[in-house]
């Protein structure tokens, strides 16, 4: 089963989320719980530790870290990824989730339709960055990646 059914995010050390970037991050762990794909790639060196996984998430030094252990809790990997990548994105991310937090209160359905899409845009390009990241350390398809991409942004949100 290569798939993920644990996630931990170690966000000791962040500013508390505001109540919309907290639940934005329940919905995207709750989805990707029930739904994702994550394939540890095959390796000349070495086997391939079998799933299902349990992910945790972090920054460390400036890095974001994905260590990921069997369920029994032995260690299947440990990657880092250079935030750079990810920076103008996530920006760009919590820009339009900001705008449209605000248009849900007041505009009319169609501008919030508008700035919904625009945000959909924006969260798959962080997707697609994500997964271009990952090449050669794991295989996600694109949901999977969108709802990383979420968990991405809380982190960075402190980060």
């Amino acid at each position: 089963m290569s798939k993920i059914t644990h996630i931990e995010i170690d966000d000791s050390g962040l500013p508390t989320p505001t109540p919309e970037i907290e639940q934005e991050r329940k919905v995207a762990m709750f989805d990707l719980l029930e739904d994702n794909s994550f394939v540890l790639p095959a390796r000349e060196d070495r086997d391939v530790p079998a799933g299902p996984y349990r992910l945790a998430l972090s920054i460390r030094e400036r890095r974001l870290v994905f260590d990921i252990a069997q369920e029994d809790e032995t260690s299947a990997g440990e990657f880092h990824l250079s935030l750079g990548p990810f920076r103008q994105v996530v920006k760009d991310y919590f820009q339009i989730c900001e705008s449209y937090f605000e248009a849900v209160k007041t505009m009319p359905p169609s501008q919030i339709e508008t700035i919904d899409m625009a945000r959909r845009g924006i969260h798959n390009e962080g997707a697609r960055v994500l997964q271009e990241r990952l090449e050669g350390k794991a295989e996600v398809d694109t949901d999977t990646a969108r709802r990383l991409f979420t968990l991405i942004c809380v982190l960075h949100f402190g980060g």
